[in-house]
């Protein structure tokens, strides 16, 4: 039996940083979606879900927090989804932010390969 690859979505509004993690995730053995807010990342978690997301926070149409807050507010298995926030932003306002939010683990950019792969490896049961 063949093994279902787990499925992250990269949301971010840089090209160059879903370039950067689709590289990283894929090298790992991912399959990768990307989204470029939160609105289009809503709409295809909720089409097909994701076994991991990770997000930005500031981005055009629908931020981040925002994303976390709604998706948060669904039902399962849409609700259960891990969501892992990077972000420049590096206040303590913004770490609560993503707590209140819901989000599961927030990363200061920028972040390095191993330590990406390693946080995707564990919200997706996978050994690091």
């Amino acid at each position: 039996m063949i093994e279902r690859k787990s499925r992250i979505l990269i949301v971010d509004d840089a090209n160059l940083v879903r370039l950067y993690y689709r590289g990283i995730l894929e090298s790992a053995g991912f399959d990768v979606e990307e989204a470029l807010n939160g609105l289009e990342a809503l709409e295809k978690v909720l089409a097909d879900p994701a076994d991991m997301v990770i997000v930005d926070i500031n981005m055009p149409q629908m931020d981040g927090i925002t994303f976390i807050e709604t998706l948060r507010r669904q039902a399962l298995p849409f609700s259960s989804i891990p969501v892992l926030v990077t972000s420049t932003e590096a206040g303590a306002k913004d770490f609560e932010a993503v707590r209140m939010a819901g989000g599961n683990y927030y990363l200061v950019k920028p972040i390095s390969a191993n330590i990406l792969s390693s946080y995707a490896k564990i919200f997706c049961g996978r050994p690091a």
